[in-house]
C-alpha cells in the first residue's frame, strides 16, 4: 500500500532532483553518470528512515555528492589515457536567468575543463563551497575531512581555478548574435569573417576520443578559420543544423539520420569568440535532448 509518507518522500526527492543531477554533472562531467549516480541517491533514500532525517536536501546532497566522488575517482585512469583533449559530456543547460552567475557559469564546457586540474576530493570541495554555497561543516562530513581543512582545499582549488579560469559573460542576445556570425561564416567559408570576430588569444579544441577524426592539440587562433571551414566542409549534404544553448552558451548541433554527429559551442568575450569547443565522440552527444542541467 503506497503511504502518505511514501508519497510525501517521492516528492521531497523529485523536487530535489533537477539539482542533484546538476551537481552529479559538475561533479563527473558526464551527463550519464550523473544520472546514475541519482538513481543510486534515490534507492538510498527509498530505503532510508525518513523520520531519522531533519533535512532532506543535505541528506541528498551527502549522498550524491560522495557517489559522484566515487564515479570520479573510479574514472580518473581512463581520462589520463583519454586519446587527444577530454571535454565533458554535452548537456543541454539552462540555469535560468535567475540563477546566480557561478551556478551559470559552472556548467560551460570551459569551466568543467579548468576543473580538471582538480583532484577528485578538491573539484567536490570547490564545486559544494563556492558553487552550491554548502557550509563547511556539511562538506566536511561529505569528504571525511574537518571543516578547516576543507576551508584549505577550497582556497587552494579556488587558486587553481581562478588562474585557468576562461573569461565570463552571461550568454545574452549579444552573445548569440556573434556565436551565429561566426558559425555562419564556417558554413559558407568566409575566412575573413572567422578572423574578425575571433579574440587574439583564441582557441579550439576538439574532442573525438579514440575513433572519431579530431585534432589532438587545441588549433591556436590564426589557424582556427582554416580548421572550422575544413570542419565544415567535411559535414554530409544531408546534415541538418540546428542553433542551440550548449552547457549554456551558443552552440549548433549537427543532425545526421536524426543522431547528433557534432556539437560545436562557443565562449564570448568583449564581443569576440574566445574559444571553440568541438565534440565529436558519439558517447558525449547522447543527452542533447534531454532535459536541460541546472
Amino acid at each position: 500500500m503506497i503511504t502518505d509518507r511514501a508519497v510525501s518522500g517521492d516528492a521531497e526527492f523529485e523536487q530535489e532532483r533537477p539539482r542533484l543531477e546538476g551537481l552529479a554533472y559538475r561533479i563527473t562531467g558526464s551527463r550519464a553518470t550523473a544520472e546514475d549516480v541519482v538513481q543510486d541517491a534515490w534507492l538510498r533514500w527509498e530505503r532510508s528512515d525518513r523520520e531519522a532525517v531533519e533535512r532532506p536536501a543535505a541528506w541528498l546532497t551527502t549522498v550524491t555528492s560522495r557517489l559522484a566522488l566515487d564515479h570520479l575517482k573510479s574514472a580518473q585512469r581512463t581520462r589520463e589515457t583519454y586519446v587527444g583533449p577530454w571535454l565533458p559530456e554535452v548537456a543541454v543547460a539552462d540555469p535560468g536567468p535567475a540563477e546566480r552567475a557561478e551556478l551559470a557559469e559552472s556548467v560551460t564546457i570551459g569551466f568543467l575543463t579548468v576543473l580538471e586540474r582538480l583532484g577528485p576530493t578538491e573539484r567536490v570541495v570547490f564545486l559544494l563551497a563556492d558553487v552550491f554555497a554548502t557550509p563547511f561543516e556539511e562538506i566536511a562530513a561529505i569528504v571525511g575531512k574537518s571543516p578547516e581543512a576543507c576551508r584549505q582545499i577550497a582556497s587552494r582549488a579556488r587558486t587553481r581555478v581562478r588562474d585557468g579560469r576562461p573569461r565570463f559573460e552571461p550568454t545574452g542576445e549579444d552573445a548569440w548574435q556573434v556565436a551565429l556570425a561566426f558559425l555562419t561564416a564556417a558554413q559558407v567559408g568566409d575566412l575573413d569573417a572567422l578572423v574578425s570576430l575571433l579574440a587574439d588569444d583564441a582557441l579550439a579544441i576538439s574532442d573525438g576520443g579514440a575513433d572519431h577524426h579530431a585534432a589532438r592539440r587545441p588549433v591556436i587562433a590564426e589557424r582556427i578559420p582554416r580548421f572550422i571551414v575544413n570542419l565544415t566542409a567535411r559535414l554530409p549534404e544531408d546534415a541538418e543544423l540546428v542553433a542551440m544553448s550548449i552547457n549554456g552558451e551558443p552552440g549548433i548541433v549537427t543532425y545526421v539520420d536524426g543522431e547528433p554527429t557534432v556539437a560545436v559551442a562557443v565562449s564570448i568575450a568583449d564581443g569576440q569568440v574566445e574559444r571553440v569547443w568541438s565534440i565529436l565522440n558519439p558517447e558525449k552527444l547522447k543527452h542533447l535532448t534531454s532535459t536541460p542541467i541546472v
